[in-house]
């Protein structure tokens, strides 16, 4: 498995290796111990899985604050999205920038996004599935969001990305310089 550091360095990308033949694939989608070196050691204690009918489907921002901040691993099962992680720790060298990448059932890659960070994605085909591990089970009451189009954050969403698509808790979520501080990091 190849691991990549990306423009913001506690975000990573993982790339499982595919044995293949005429009959398909074989990969090891997660391993603990390269975890582990790469990032921390894992203690996932909940899977989730959403399927977006349409294609420019755009959920999040989101994230959970403390005591019940989550770690994400993601990845999609079918179709493709495009993923985005938004650095929200106030004192960070990176606070307000983001990073995304394209993930897809045909690529196999997966995004680690650390706690103090906000999540979002948007489907790039119809019947599009993301799965992902987090670190910390749900909580409604730590449940918490950014604008998905906050100007200050600037992300370059995929031109199919239609704002029709957001939940009603997606339309009223502040911008970056309304939040609180949730996260606090000293670089």
């Amino acid at each position: 498995m190849e691991v990549r550091s990306l423009a913001i360095p506690d975000v990573r990308l993982f790339v499982p290796r595919r044995i293949g033949d005429e009959r398909g694939y074989f990969a090891e989608v997660f391993r603990a111990d390269v975890f582990a070196q790469h990032v921390c050691a894992p203690e996932f204690v909940q899977d989730n899985e959403s399927m977006s009918a349409r294609a420019g489907t755009v959920r999040g921002l989101h994230f959970q604050s403390e005591p019940a901040a989550q770690g994400k691993l993601v990845r999609c099962t079918a179709g493709a999205l495009f993923d985005f992680a938004v650095d929200i720790r106030k004192g960070s060298a990176t606070y307000g920038q983001w990073v995304g990448e394209e993930l897809s059932a045909a690529n196999g890659r997966q995004l680690w996004i650390p706690a103090g960070f906000a999540h979002g994605f948007c489907t790039l085909v119809p019947d599009t599935v993301i799965a992902y591990k987090v670190t910390s089970y749900y909580s409604a009451e730590h449940d918490k969001g950014l604008a998905w189009n906050d100007p200050a954050v600037g992300i370059d969403w995929p031109a199919v990305a239609d704002p029709e698509t957001l939940s009603a808790k997606d339309r009223i979520q502040p911008l970056l310089a309304d939040l609180p501080d949730y996260f606090r990091t000293e670089t």
